[in-house]
């Protein structure tokens, strides 16, 4: 089966089938060492938050006004 026809194929499978082979397959590269790096735009956003954390290191929210915030977002 050529690579364009096993594409075809899965393009037929379910949103769920398809995230679990996604899920597969990238689980299986991490296991075999891949280590993807971090674009230049990701590195210089860390850098940015562990600034401003630094700088600021008793700015914070605590887990339950996070999960309060995530619980009435999901309600809408």
């Amino acid at each position: 089966m050529t690579h364009q026809a096993l594409l075809r194929e899965i393009d037929l499978w379910s949103l769920e089938d398809r995230l679990q082979l996604l899920d597969e397959i990238w689980t299986g590269l991490l296991s075999q060492g891949y280590e993807p790096s971090l674009t230049d735009a990701q590195r210089d956003e860390i850098d940015h938050r562990v600034a401003e954390d630094n700088a600021e290191p008793d700015d914070i929210v605590s887990w339950d006004e996070v999960k309060s915030e995530a619980l009435k977002r999901a309600r809408k």
